[in-house]
């Protein structure tokens, strides 16, 4: 009998094949495990996606939800007040312009390479990614320079679900309550002293007198850490993986580097570390074959869809030609992911410093060690070797 266990380690190293057979078999799955249904077809998560109205974020959006994190982020609301979350945190980010972030992101990328000078191998996500990653997430937020490896370690343990439990464990929790205090004392001290930092913008940004709520400011807050440290600290891995085993790409490339915003896309749509995320059904729907009643989870399988021979030729072969269009990297509908833009500027910049001092490289030792997520995929370690 077939299962499919978003828990399972085995899962997280290589879930393609289970992806496959979800496609084709069990387009509308019940999965025990997780207590919810499955939707692996990519018409189907596009559709769920467009459909916020039966397909609704409130309950959350993660498939191990958080304490009381539901409501108060754009993630985990639905229109019309996410249109209005989505459009004060949007004025905030975009007073920051991202060719602001290009130099300070390219410093802080070339800092981190130095260190490594002279070095044949590495753990490219504890001595690169997630550096640069924290590095500019201070630099946007202006938060106090103490205390970098704190915020990193708990934004990772943040996004982490226990494989045994099947839930999040008290250091989850206990990491997002500690990085909610964190964020709290951030607001608290940047209304006294405002600059001109994108915190500062969340506090003073206005639509026709309206501003966000403190709970919203923490909230946002809080999550765009988790997201900065871990979500951007993640593609940033899984494209240097993805590079590592596609020899031919990493090439051009190198001999291209105007190809990367094309290899980026691909990445996204071959590996994306934002796996699987969920919604909650408003009414009683069936899908091939299958009733699924008002109240029940769908876990929408990201990685599923972007390899969906239905909707991409060949999918499990890295293309950079193919300019993938309506890929799942940063979700879809009205909860695309708002960062996106962000986070393409910062890999693009931390790939054109790394493959101009990496050319060549490899992975090495015998196996990767991977985040233990029901949501994201991403490696935990990633060890490169200069070929």
């Amino acid at each position: 009998m077939f299962r499919f266990d978003p828990y399972s380690p085995a899962n997280d190293a290589d879930p393609f094949d289970a992806y496959k057979t979800l496609r084709d078999e069990y387009p509308a799955f019940w999965c025990e495990e997780a207590g919810m249904w499955v939707y692996s077809r990519y018409d189907d998560i596009i559709a769920a996606l467009n459909d916020w109205q039966t397909y609704s974020s409130a309950k959350g959006n993660l498939v191990d939800e958080l304490p009381n994190r539901a409501g108060a982020t754009l993630g985990t609301t639905d229109p019309p007040r996410h249109d209005r979350l989505r459009a004060l945190i949007q004025k905030a980010m975009t007073k920051r312009a991202l060719d602001v972030i290009v130099e300070p992101t390219r410093g802080m990328c070339k800092k981190h390479l130095d260190a490594l000078d002279g070095r044949k191998s590495f753990d490219f996500v504890a001595e690169y990614s997630s550096k640069v990653t924290v590095d500019l997430l201070f630099d946007l937020f202006a938060m106090p320079e103490s205390g970098r490896q704190t915020v990193r370690d708990n934004a990772v343990l943040m996004v982490q679900t226990d494989p045994v439990t099947r839930q999040k464990g008290p250091e989850h929790i206990g990491a997002y309550e500690w990085m909610a205090k964190y964020a709290n004392e951030l607001i608290a001290e940047r209304k006294k002293a405002p600059g001109e930092d994108l915190l500062s913008n969340f506090i003073t940004a206005e639509i026709d007198g309206e501003s966000l709520a403190d709970r919203e400011i923490q909230m946002t807050v809080t999550t765009l850490i988790m997201a900065g440290v871990e979500s951007l600290s993640g593609f940033l891995s899984m494209m240097a993986y993805n590079l590592a085993e596609q020899h031919d790409a990493r090439r051009a490339l190198v001999a291209d580097p105007s190809l990367i915003p094309d290899a980026i896309e691909e990445s996204l749509r071959f590996n994306t570390s934002a796996q699987r995320f969920r919604r909650c059904l408003t009414r009683d729907v069936e899908n091939h074959g299958q009733i699924m009643k008002e109240g029940d989870f769908i876990m929408l399988v990201y990685g599923s869809g972007n390899r969906d021979e239905r909707r991409f030729a060949n999918p499990d072969v890295f293309d950079i030609a193919r300019k993938p269009r309506g890929h799942l990297g940063f979700g879809g509908g009205v909860h695309a992911c708002l960062g996106g833009a962000l986070a393409r500027v910062a890999t693009k910049i931390a790939f054109e410093e790394f493959l101009g001092r990496y050319p060549e490289f490899e992975r090495v030792g015998e196996t990767t060690k991977w985040v233990p997520s029901s949501n994201f995929r991403s490696p935990m370690k990633l060890d490169l070797a200069a070929a």
